[in-house]
């Protein structure tokens, strides 16, 4: 799941991380047995309400799909959520941004093009961004 804006995303990369993270809200309600031990969902269970936690991340995804047009399905988010921060380090985020363009080269080279020369990337509203490497749940 992207640290990132969900903005940059392409469209294939806004679908799967919707899927994903509705994937880690069934987790995090305890609602499926599989998934269970994703490292991504270690940065959720670290905070104290990852629900609340999960519900805002896919509440930003919603915005942005609703923006470009596309009908997710609101039903899916619990919008009495309780906002809160989580943390994501600079390594991080600039680990996600390389590996995003690299995506964005082969499937969508107009995005590509439109963000190829960002040199600060925005986070999820989630996140606040400190100081780092890469994260350590992060597949290298």
């Amino acid at each position: 799941m992207w640290s990132l804006h969900p903005k940059y995303l392409d469209v294939k990369g806004l679908i799967a991380v919707w899927r994903e993270a509705l994937l880690a809200k069934h987790v995090l309600e305890g609602k499926t047995k599989g998934y269970k031990n994703h490292p991504q969902l270690e940065r959720f269970k670290a905070v104290k309400c990852p629900v609340d936690a999960i519900n805002q991340y896919l509440s930003e995804i919603h915005k942005e799909a609703v923006l470009r047009g596309y009908n997710f399905d609101s039903e899916k988010v619990n919008w009495k959520y309780i906002e809160c921060k989580m943390t994501v380090t600079t390594g991080q985020i600039k680990y996600e941004s390389r590996h995003l363009l690299k995506k964005l080269k082969t499937r969508d080279l107009c995005r590509f093009n439109k963000f190829a020369h960002v040199e600060s990337f925005d986070t999820q509203p989630l996140f606040e961004v400190t100081e780092g490497e890469i994260e350590r749940w992060e597949k290298n």
